[in-house]
């Protein structure tokens, strides 16, 4: 029972353009449904900022959250097709986990995604992702993603330089 496992992944997608564009969060439910496999929930402003043009209640971004079957499927796509498909990719950086076994991915782009057609969509938009581990620290949470396949960035050893 002590071996650590997923427990869930976390996609959020940040929307300020749609305060101006009404459209734009259509086109990133779309995406984010083709990506995730279920419909996102729209998150709303919690207060009114005025230096952001914001008030209470306005939709500001999308959030989905992926347990059981479904986050299998999506750790699986995201290791082993979208993540290849990054150019340049140095591997993730191992100092995006923190304490309680979470590892924190920042993507560019929607486009890595094989679910994702290049001429469709309107706009690129980056992609929060959240891995959530039931691991107790960082040390357990990164070897589990590591023997889940999770293409980490090498780290250099200051005694080979």
């Amino acid at each position: 029972m002590q071996v650590p496992s997923l427990e869930k992944i976390v996609m959020n997608i940040g929307m300020g353009e749609a305060l101006q564009n009404a459209r734009a969060m259509e086109a990133a439910t779309a995406d984010l449904t083709a990506i995730s496999g279920q419909k996102p929930l729209v998150t709303r402003a919690k207060r009114s900022i005025a230096q952001f043009k914001i008030r209470d209640g306005m939709p500001i971004g999308l959030t989905v959250t992926l347990r059981g079957s479904r986050m299998w499927e999506f750790y699986d796509r995201l290791v082993n097709s979208a993540l290849p498909r990054i150019r340049e990719l140095q591997g993730v950086s191992r100092t995006r986990s923190t304490a309680g076994g979470i590892t924190l991915l920042g993507l560019r782009d929607q486009v890595i995604f094989p679910e994702i057609d290049y001429n469709a969509i309107d706009r690129l938009r980056g992609l929060q992702v959240v891995i959530v581990t039931t691991a107790p620290n960082d040390q357990e949470g990164l070897r589990l993603l590591e023997l889940l396949g999770m293409p980490f960035a090498r780290t250099r050893d200051p005694m080979l330089v």
